[in-house]
C-alpha cells in the first residue's frame, strides 16, 4: 500500500502545470524537427493529382516519404529498380503479384522493414485489383509482355489491363498519381500489335484518368534485358546471332537505372508531368548491328552473324503464333525469333522531335557503352578476365 501511495504522488507531480512547464524548458516539445508547427514527417502530397510528391523529414529509406504506391507488374525487369528508387526514398510499396510466393521475394530487401508489402492478387478480379489499390495515393503500371501466351492476349496485357487498372483508380478517389509506362514506338499504325495494344492503353488510360502520366521507354538495357542477354546466350551456344533485314533498323536504347529514375522524378515534380506523355531514348541513337557490335566487344567473341531477310525470318516465328492456340501445351517462349518483335524490326524507333523526354524531368541517361553493359562480362570464355578475344587486347610489349 505504501508503494502504490508512493507512485501515486509521483504521477499527481509529473502532471503538475509547474512540472511540464520545466520539462518544456529541458526539452522543447518544438524545434525545427517535429512539433505542432512542423510535424518531423510532413507528405506535401496535393489531392486530386497536383502539386509535390517530395520527401520530408531525415531522408532515407528509414524516412516516410508520404508516398503509398501499388507497382503492378514489380516483379518484371524494370518493376525490381523502381521498388528499389521508391524505397529508398523512404515510400512505402505495395507489390501485387499472382505466382508464386517467392516471386516478390528479392523486392522485401530493398526497403526498411514492413515498407515492401507483397500482396497476392488476381488481374481479372476486379476486387482483387481493388484490394490491392485500397490503402494507396499512388498507381503505377509497368505490365507488359512482349509475347503471347495460352492464357494472355497482346490487347488483354497491354490494353484491357491498364484500361481496367486507371478506371479504378479514378473510382478510388485518393489516387493522386497514375504513371502508366507505354512503348516507344507506340501507335495505331504500328507494325506490331503490341505497339498497337500500347498505344490503345495510352488513350483508354488518359481517357479514364486525364491526370495520369504516360511514359515511353525505348528498348531497355540492363542486367535482366531481354536483348543483349538472348543474344550473348545464341553467341555462346551457335557461335552466330541472326540479324533480320540487314541489320541497319535504327533504335535508341536507354538503361533501365534512367527509366526508373524517370519514373520517380515525375512523381516528385510540382505537377508539371500532369496528363503528360514522355519518350524516354537513350542519348545515342544505333542500328542493330552496330548495338551487336557492342555486345560481343563485351563478351570478347569474334563477331559472327547471319542475315535473315524478313520474309524469311516471318516465316519462322509464324508457326508458333498459328498453333499457340491449338495444341493442348504450352509453346516455348520466343527469345530470338518472335514474330511481333520481327515486325517492329522493319521500322526505325527513336525519340521524337518534339517530344518531352529525359531532359523535361531533369535526367541526364547513362550512355550505353561502359557501365551499364558490364553485366555481359558473364559470358566471357575463361572468365571475366578472358574471352576468345583477349589477345587483341594487350600489345606484344606488354609481355616483354
Amino acid at each position: 500500500m505504501q508503494a502504490l501511495s508512493r507512485r501515486l504522488t509521483q504521477q499527481q507531480s509529473l502532471n503538475s502545470p509547474s512540472s511540464i512547464s520545466s520539462l518544456k524548458l529541458i526539452c522543447p516539445l518544438s524545434h525545427h524537427y517535429s512539433g505542432a508547427d512542423r510535424p518531423r514527417y510532413e507528405s506535401t502530397l496535393a489531392t486530386r493529382g497536383a502539386g509535390h510528391l517530395v520527401r520530408k523529414g531525415t531522408g532515407g529509406r528509414s524516412s516516410v516519404s508520404g508516398i503509398v504506391a501499388t507497382v503492378f507488374g514489380a516483379t518484371g525487369f524494370l518493376g525490381r529498380y523502381v521498388v528499389q528508387q521508391l524505397a529508398k526514398m523512404g515510400s512505402q510499396v505495395l507489390v501485387p503479384f499472382r505466382g508464386s510466393e517467392d516471386s516478390p521475394r528479392h523486392l522485401k530487401l530493398m526497403g526498411d522493414l514492413g515498407q515492401i508489402v507483397p500482396m497476392k492478387y488476381n488481374p481479372r478480379d476486379e476486387n482483387s485489383i481493388k484490394a490491392v489499390m485500397a490503402k494507396s495515393n499512388v498507381v503505377l503500371n509497368l505490365i507488359g509482355r512482349e509475347y503471347e501466351t495460352r492464357n494472355y492476349s497482346f490487347e488483354e496485357v497491354n490494353h484491357s489491363m491498364a484500361e481496367q487498372l486507371a478506371t479504378i483508380a479514378k473510382e478510388h478517389g485518393g489516387i493522386m498519381r497514375f504513371i502508366q509506362v507505354s512503348c516507344l514506338g507506340a501507335s495505331s499504325s504500328a507494325p506490331s500489335r503490341f505497339l498497337r495494344a500500347k498505344a490503345a492503353a495510352e488513350e483508354s488510360v488518359l481517357k479514364a484518368f486525364p491526370e495520369a502520366t504516360i511514359l515511353r521507354p525505348a528498348a531497355m538495357i540492363g542486367t535482366e534485358d531481354r536483348i543483349m542477354n538472348p543474344w550473348a546466350h545464341f553467341a555462346k551456344k551457335y557461335g552466330f546471332i541472326p540479324l533480320f533485314g540487314d541489320g541497319s533498323t535504327k533504335i535508341q536504347p536507354v538503361y533501365v537505372v534512367d527509366v526508373a529514375a524517370g519514373i520517380v522524378s515525375a512523381l516528385k515534380d510540382d505537377g508539371t508531368s500532369i496528363g503528360k506523355i514522355y519518350e524516354l531514348g537513350g542519348p545515342e541513337i544505333y542500328t542493330v548491328h552496330e548495338l551487336a557490335e557492342i555486345m560481343y566487344d563485351m563478351i570478347r567473341e569474334w563477331p559472327s552473324y547471319l542475315k535473315v531477310p524478313f520474309p524469311i525470318a516471318k516465316a519462322i516465328a509464324t508457326p508458333r503464333e498459328i498453333l499457340l492456340n491449338k495444341v493442348p501445351f504450352p509453346l516455348p517462349t520466343p527469345e530470338i525469333f518472335n514474330l511481333d518483335q520481327i515486325l517492329s524490326l522493319t521500322q526505325d524507333t527513336v525519340v521524337s522531335e518534339n517530344a518531352l523526354t529525359f531532359n523535361d524531368l531533369g535526367i541526364a541517361p547513362h550512355k550505353l557503352k561502359g557501365y551499364p553493359v558490364e553485366y555481359l562480362i558473364s559470358y566471357r570464355k575463361g572468365g571475366p578476365q578472358f574471352g576468345s578475344t583477349v589477345s587483341e587486347r594487350f600489345s606484344p610489349d606488354s609481355f616483354t
